[in-house]
């Protein structure tokens, strides 16, 4: 019995130490939103995170992200102002936006989807992502898209001129 226990403990160790721990180097966080009709573009900055992935261990992998709220730009120093608004996003209450990892799948080619839960405004969702990912010998690349309701957290009220849907890119490189 204890030959078998210490063989679990040395698999659940070699499993953590696969995880490959990658620092973000570089960034873009930019969103889409359909504003009276028109295609309106923006973006944040600011992104850190934690990750731990592993193309090899799925399932101890781990992604924990967050994006400076206050960062919004939209090329529109009106609209950003309003954006940052207790209408919006009230970043004076709630600076920052939040993912955390739940799962990962992957689909063959270095592509993956990633359940998540996303917080804005201390609301928090589940959302599926998918995202692709290119492993170097010293850095990493992964390459996100995905796709939220406004409403689910509480963003822009009932406006019957902007749409409830949002898509967000996500890439981020990093380093190993």
């Amino acid at each position: 019995m204890k030959k078998y226990f210490f063989i679990a403990i040395i698999f659940i160790a070699a499993a953590s130490l696969a995880q490959v721990k990658q620092t973000v180097t570089k960034s873009t966080v930019t969103y889409e939103i359909k504003n009276m009709g028109i295609n309106t573009h923006g973006n944040f900055s600011g992104l850190k995170a934690d990750i731990n992935f592993d193309e090899k261990h799925l399932s101890t992998s781990s992604i924990e992200a967050s994006i400076d709220a206050t960062s919004i730009n939209s090329d529109n120093t009106m609209r950003d102002n309003h954006l940052k608004s207790e209408d919006y996003f009230d970043v004076a209450k709630y600076p920052k936006i939040t993912m955390k990892s739940v799962s990962f799948k992957s689909k063959g080619g270095g592509n993956y989807t990633g359940i998540f839960n996303v917080t804005i405004k201390d609301k928090t969702k589940p959302v599926e992502v998918a995202f692709s990912y290119t492993d170097g010998s010293k850095t990493g690349v992964f390459k996100g898209s995905f796709t939220l309701n406004r409403k689910d957290f509480g963003v822009g009220g009932s406006s019957m001129m902007l749409a409830n849907e949002a898509k967000v890119d996500i890439t981020a490189e990093t380093s190993k």
